[in-house]
């Protein structure tokens, strides 16, 4: 199942800030300065997340600021961020990294010119698009190219731990599903466990971003915790609770979803309600609930 990913905002990442791997150490933004307790718990255990590794708390709020970042709510204790974006103070804070996938526009021509050959392509030469989000497709189909995308990809997770994120969330892990038969299952959890072997490396956890077709394939890929889109209006949401021991933030787009996911999962996972634009407070739009 193809699910909904919202990124309006990264689609507006300039060309010359493309490959900026680090941002401002830390951000000052909490609506809340005295209450600065950041949820998580480190390994190693059941999970076989590394001793340095910290994972969020099964409980913590979460505020996904994609669209950009705002201050949180006073009770929110984790945020998902771009990784362009400053963590926020006293937080747990995740880095959002589009990994399997370009970013859209200008972003596309730079691949183009310097790395033709790690964009999927057709049996026509033809580039093979996502067309929700006007993406191609990055081609982890050989070993060599995913080291090559290593190369790459990785110095951004670099830049995730150098801001001085908690964890990094890597987007497009099933871009296998829309590669026109070209890419697999296995090639996705073959450059999954590189990139997760780069983010423990660098001391950050590593969430799962959608994709419950891999699930049975979490441990061995070393995936910390999970975040996912409308688990709870696409009935996904159990599955995630036990891979992950309720580690799992939950993105509903629509109330009566957010509503039927509080009512069934408010108590174990970590659900918030969000417009599908992620627009920053304060924007036309916006909507932010949390249960």
């Amino acid at each position: 199942m193809f699910l909904l990913r919202t990124r309006a905002a990264c689609a507006a990442i300039a060309l010359s800030t493309l490959f900026v791997t680090a941002c401002s150490a830390t951000g000052t933004d909490r609506d809340d300065p005295e209450d600065t307790a950041s949820p998580a718990t480190a390994g190693p255990d059941a999970s076989g997340a590394p001793a340095n590794v910290r994972r969020p708390s099964p409980d913590a709020v979460f505020d996904y600021q994609l669209g950009g970042a705002y201050p949180p709510a006073g009770k929110v204790r984790a945020v998902s961020r771009d990784r362009e974006a400053k963590p926020a103070d006293g937080l747990y804070n995740i880095c959002y990294v589009n990994a399997f996938q370009t970013q859209p526009g200008e972003a596309v021509g730079w691949w183009k010119k310097h790395h033709p050959d790690l964009l999927l392509k057709n049996d026509d030469g033809h580039l093979i698009v996502d067309k929700d989000w006007d993406e191609p497709l990055l081609d982890i189909s050989t070993p060599a190219k995913r080291e090559a995308l290593m190369n790459i990809v990785g110095p951004w997770i670099d830049g995730c731990a150098a801001a001085h994120y908690d964890a990094v969330e890597p987007d497009n892990l099933d871009s296998y599903e829309r590669s026109d038969g070209k890419l697999t299952s296995q090639h996705a959890t073959a450059f999954a466990q590189l990139l997760a072997a780069r983010a423990h490396k660098r001391n950050l956890a590593i969430a799962q971003k959608n994709t419950t077709a891999l699930l049975p394939q979490h441990a061995r890929i070393g995936f910390d915790f999970a975040v996912v889109e409308e688990c709870g209006r696409y009935k996904e949401c159990p599955e995630f609770s036990h891979a992950y021991d309720a580690r799992v933030f939950d993105i509903e787009y629509g109330k009566k979803d957010f509503t039927a996911a509080c009512q069934a999962w408010g108590k174990e996972l970590s659900i918030t309600l969000r417009d599908r634009e992620v627009s920053p407070a304060g924007k036309r739009g916006y909507v932010y609930e949390s249960c």
